[in-house]
């Protein structure tokens, strides 16, 4: 995959240029989709390390749009939201992505949200043996997640906090630390965007075995990763 190919996805003609201007001066390599639609067919067929995707669009919405691309592909999405819209935040991390960054925004810092997304999605090359605990296992090197044998489909962003809480299971992580650990940003204690991502995490990779949450969240401190009791 091309590190540095961008797709974004937008009907904003003018802005995107704009974007794509800038973007191309810090190295990037950014192909527009003026549509849903056209963005779809262009995700899925084409090979991408990030996806740009505005939610406010004439024909499908950023959400539908993201849905179908989930279905078939997890390469990273960092939605374009309206400055403000807590329900589009939340939605839009519910259904799938990695991040998102509220319009207007900062050409400089989109540039740096692209940058912590692409990092937390490569492949370190001295990670292959797996991480284990309890029916959960883990495997760096080729970013798989598996439960009892069964595949567990993840984003990045959820398989790097599933990797941060399992490598220091039964101890506390701050919300602090993951925040700019897994998310690579401050933390802001009006920023709810890492508890949504442990909430869709849970759903995935199920409850233990005595029917409590493998991830527990630690009131005013963070979250821990648990251990069954033998």
């Amino acid at each position: 995959m091309p590190v540095n190919r961008i797709l974004i996805i937008d009907d904003d003609a003018e802005l995107c240029a704009l974007v794509s201007r800038y973007l191309s001066s810090e190295g990037f390599t950014v192909e527009r989709a003026a549509d849903g639609v056209q963005g779809i067919e262009r995700a899925l067929s084409g090979s991408y390390a990030l996806i740009m995707l505005d939610v406010m669009m004439p024909d499908l919405s950023g959400f539908d749009v993201l849905r179908r691309i989930r279905e078939k592909s997890r390469t990273p999405v960092l939605m374009l939201t309206a400055r403000g819209d807590t329900f589009d935040r939340i939605l839009g991390l519910e259904l799938g992505a990695d991040d998102y960054l509220p319009k207007p925004y900062d050409p400089a810092e989109l540039a740096a949200r692209i940058r912590a997304i692409l990092r937390r999605s490569e492949t370190p090359t001295s990670a292959a043996t797996p991480l284990a605990v309890d029916d959960i296992e883990l495997i760096a090197f080729t970013r798989a997640v598996t439960r009892n044998g069964t595949p567990v489909e993840l984003t990045a962003v959820e398989f790097d906090l599933l990797e941060r809480l399992m490598r220091v299971a039964g101890s506390v992580v701050k919300r602090e630390d993951l925040v700019r650990s897994v998310l690579g940003r401050e933390f802001s204690p009006y920023d709810r965007s890492i508890d949504t991502h442990v909430c869709n995490l849970r759903k995935k990779i199920g409850r233990l075995k005595d029917g409590t949450d493998r991830i527990k969240g630690i009131r005013g401190t963070g979250y821990l990763y648990a251990k069954s009791v033998l």
